[in-house]
């Protein structure tokens, strides 16, 4: 989804977040790198940067705790577990974070929903990701959530994501484009469902 008008100072940050038939949670960033300013950017290596941005973003209000194989976001400082995930093993273009539980996560459905960090080759460009899909958030309260809870999540939860998110691939191409260098977020339509 490479703007060609787009120099190598400036880049399209494309999103998307839908709240699906199911009412689970389906949210998208990606932008496309040339392929020199991703040299040396792996799914693990996003992970990693991931987790310094969301200490580093929340001012520690969201605490960050990778134990081996197990990821989980933590409350201020202390055990109160606000999302788990699973690491699954990564390959050469995609990381799996399998939903495990968590206090932001409906207890009936702690086994569902993945988070995926990517860096996926396409011609002279690699486009970095992070892909939220079948996520059912606690706030909306159940497979039928009224429109009061859809509200409620959509201002709160979904909002803190995408800014998160967006802030974060921002970051990384300054880092490496440069201070001054420009970003734009782009819709795009990749799953039907309700927006967020």
């Amino acid at each position: 989804m490479t703007d060609p008008s787009l120099n190598s100072a400036s880049v399209a940050i494309a999103c998307q977040q839908v709240l699906q038939q199911d009412a689970s949670v389906f949210s998208i960033q990606w932008m496309d790198l040339p392929a020199h300013l991703a040299v040396g950017l792996t799914p693990e290596r996003l992970l990693q940067r991931y987790l310094e941005h969301i200490r580093r973003f929340t001012g520690t209000l969201v605490s960050p705790v990778q134990l081996g194989k197990v990821v989980e976001f933590r409350l201020w400082r202390s055990r109160l577990s606000l999302l788990q995930f699973d690491v699954g093993e990564a390959d050469a273009t995609a990381l799996s974070l399998r939903i495990r539980g968590g206090l932001l996560v409906q207890p009936a459905f702690c086994r569902q929903g993945e988070l995926v960090f990517s860096c996926e080759p396409k011609d002279d460009l690699v486009r970095i990701g992070l892909r939220l899909s079948d996520y059912c958030p606690l706030l909306l309260g159940s497979r039928a959530p009224s429109v009061v809870r859809k509200w409620f999540y959509r201002l709160t939860q979904a909002a803190i994501h995408k800014i998160v998110t967006i802030r974060f691939l921002i970051r990384l191409y300054r880092e490496r484009a440069g201070r001054n260098a420009c970003c734009r977020v782009v819709r795009v339509n990749v799953r039907p469902g309700e927006p967020l």
